[in-house]
């Protein structure tokens, strides 16, 4: 099983005394986000996680703690943009503060195990193309070393992003200014050292040597355990999603960041009655169990390709 911690909230930042007091105690309660009264009880010892997929904005929080995940395999998705805090509210100074974390996490764990994420890519007046220009090459510089790949995408114009973004006058970008923007920032990358690649974008930036992303990474993670997986697609992902099957243990209108391009927070008042039923030692994000709920133990196990063929010979 992989786990991913999570698509739906930043639980290194927010959450993760939660988080590590799940691991110590082997298993995690989570709720359908479809039934609020359906939970599935899962399973998160080292036996049958194979690897833990972290998406972050900060992970300062979470670092003190890594020792207690010495029996299992991890990396993070790190996300680490251009803009100021009209759009991303709640994430702190990128030159103070997320970079020297950024820094810090890579020297602990490796550059493999760290990923930068620059995305999604938005344009405006403030946030042009050669704003983007600008600062991806100042950041990709402070980042030589400490990372290998960059991930790239383009701002999704989904109902709740419209609705945060009223007023931030965003530009619909074409497939040509997609393309040329791609292509100027691979350039910049390949100069740090950096191979590119897109999330969940259906434009062929291929020629330009960006391939398409598993953000959750099978040969990625076989290369971290020395082991093959047998896993599939996943299919409740975007078609144009490369990643594969994953469990995520997130919850949605659960992050501080405030992000104004995020799809996972509907309600800035959910969040906030959310964060306050927040209770680290409790089996769910948020909130208790009641009697109202019914938890059912999910059916988890290795991916682990145990058999030795003769090619692995």
């Amino acid at each position: 099983m992989i786990v991913s911690a999570s698509r739906r909230t930043d639980i290194p930042c927010y959450y993760s005394e939660w988080f590590i007091n799940r691991i110590k105690q082997r298993f995690v309660v989570v709720r359908n986000p479809m039934n609020a009264h359906q939970m599935s009880k899962i399973d998160l010892s080292p036996d049958v996680v194979d690897c833990i997929a972290f998406w972050t904005k900060n992970p300062k929080p979470m670092m003190p703690s890594l020792g207690e995940l010495k029996d299992y395999m991890y990396y993070f998705q790190f996300t680490l943009n251009a803009y100021a805090t009209d759009i991303e509210p709640n994430v702190p100074s990128k030159n103070d503060r997320v970079i020297p974390v950024f820094q810090r996490l890579s020297d602990k764990i490796g550059p493999d195990r760290v990923i930068w994420r620059y995305d999604p890519i938005l344009i405006n007046d403030k946030y042009s193309v050669e704003h983007h220009i600008k600062y991806f090459e100042r950041i990709a510089k402070s980042l030589e070393g400490y990372t290998k790949k960059c991930t790239i995408s383009f701002i999704d114009f989904y109902r709740n992003t419209t609705k945060n973004m009223k007023g931030l006058h965003i530009k619909k970008s074409t497939p040509v200014e997609q393309t040329a923007l791609a292509k100027n920032l691979s350039e910049i990358a390949a100069s740090y050292h950096l191979k590119m690649d897109t999330c969940a974008e259906a434009i062929d930036l291929s020629k330009y040597g960006i391939a398409h992303a598993k953000c959750i990474d099978n040969e990625l993670i076989e290369k971290l355990i020395g082991c093959k997986l047998n896993v599939q697609k996943d299919k409740n992902q975007r078609m144009e999603c490369g990643c594969v099957s994953s469990i995520d243990i997130g919850m949605y209108n659960t992050c501080r960041n405030g992000c104004k391009y995020c799809y996972a927070n509907y309600s800035e008042k959910t969040v906030r009655t959310n964060m306050q039923n927040h209770n680290p030692i409790s089996p769910l994000l948020c909130g208790e169990l009641t009697d109202d709920d019914v938890v059912k133990q999910r059916t988890v196990k290795s991916l682990k390709e145990r058999q030795v063929t003769f090619f692995d010979q």
